[in-house]
């Protein structure tokens, strides 16, 4: 394989239009016992080829227990990474290795370790959504599903650094009432929501819920009816006696919402630009003919020294096991 298209991120050879991708796939997966696992972001035709679909929490589970050789990450790059810290043995694979993400992006490993040394005595708590590098420097990870969780399992007298989302880490310190130090971090698709549109839009269908992803500004959230991770965002539209929704995070996740509950009505949260709803880009970088190229020629694969792997796998294990714990 010629590695200048490796770099690239994929090998910009595109399958034969005619090839069912979705057979395709499922032959592949078989062939090379491969798992695919997708983020609820991703579009909808990956979705529905994936083996599991999840947020960050059950994707670290499914990537932990896997029997599989070969995994697949329909995500992007920090989530990959994860699967190859609990998989350091198995091949894992990116469709596209520009997939990266603005609020990874926002802690560089430097800056954060001269903030972690001005604070000796705190512990850190790093959301999932930050790199290995971050989570090498980091005493525990949470995820938006368990973060409330892991802080109040702490003693109370326990100093904390939350990072790198400030808007998580703001939202985990009015729930548990801690003083938690926050990184100063954000990511581009939870901050563009338009407080404004929102407000119009819920004076146009005042018969629906408004619910929001904590990952959301401050307010944002004061205006939801309900505040979750993108799991607890689905499973409450599952269950909630309402008819329509207005939702307030990457708008991958109206797919799994359609599909559970067909004969509600889903309004994607309008951003503050001339757009209709908001995708994050980074996810929306992998296709089907992506994962196809990926998985048919084995690359491009997630690699890591063992040095980082063994430091950032302790506080993602002790993520994990707090979860269970916890019954999440």
């Amino acid at each position: 394989m010629n590695p200048t298209l490796l770099e690239k991120g994929w090998l910009e050879i595109m399958p034969d239009p005619t090839l069912d991708l979705f057979a395709e796939l499922e032959k592949l997966k078989k062939e090379k016992n491969a798992i695919l696992l997708a983020h609820y972001y991703q579009d909808g035709d990956i979705q529905d080829v994936a083996d599991f679909i999840g947020d960050s929490l059950g994707l670290a589970q499914q990537a932990e227990k896997t029997k599989a050789d070969i995994i697949v990450f329909a995500g992007v790059h920090f989530m990959a990474e994860t699967a190859k810290i609990l998989n350091p043995n198995k091949k894992v694979l990116l469709p596209d290795l520009k997939a990266g993400c603005s609020l990874a992006d926002s802690c560089p490993p430097d800056s954060f370790a001269a903030f972690k040394a001005q604070h000796p005595d705190h512990l850190v708590i790093s959301y999932i959504n930050c790199t290995a590098d971050i989570k090498a420097l980091s005493d525990i990870i949470c995820t938006s599903s368990n973060a409330v969780q892991i802080v109040n399992s702490l003693p109370k007298e326990q100093k904390i650094i939350f990072a790198p989302d400030k808007n998580l880490g703001r939202y985990v310190a009015q729930q548990t009432g801690r003083n938690l130090v926050l990184w100063d971090g954000s990511c581009m698709v939870h901050e563009i929501f338009s407080l404004e549109k929102i407000v119009r839009l819920k004076q146009q269908h005042p018969e629906a819920k408004f619910i929001a992803h904590p990952e959301c500004e401050a307010p944002i959230l004061e205006l939801a009816d309900y505040i979750g991770s993108t799991t607890a965002l689905l499973n409450y539209t599952k269950k909630d006696s309402a008819t329509s929704f207005i939702v307030a995070t990457e708008t991958g996740i109206l797919h799994q919402m359609e599909k559970s509950s067909p004969n509600k009505t889903f309004i994607p949260a309008p951003p503050n630009n001339n757009c209709a709803c908001n995708d994050c880009p980074h996810m929306k970088l992998n296709t089907l003919e992506k994962l196809y190229i990926c998985l048919k020629h084995e690359a491009p694969e997630i690699t890591m020294e063992a040095s980082l792997i063994e430091a950032s796998a302790r506080p993602i294990r002790c993520m994990l096991e707090l979860s269970a714990s916890f019954g999440l």
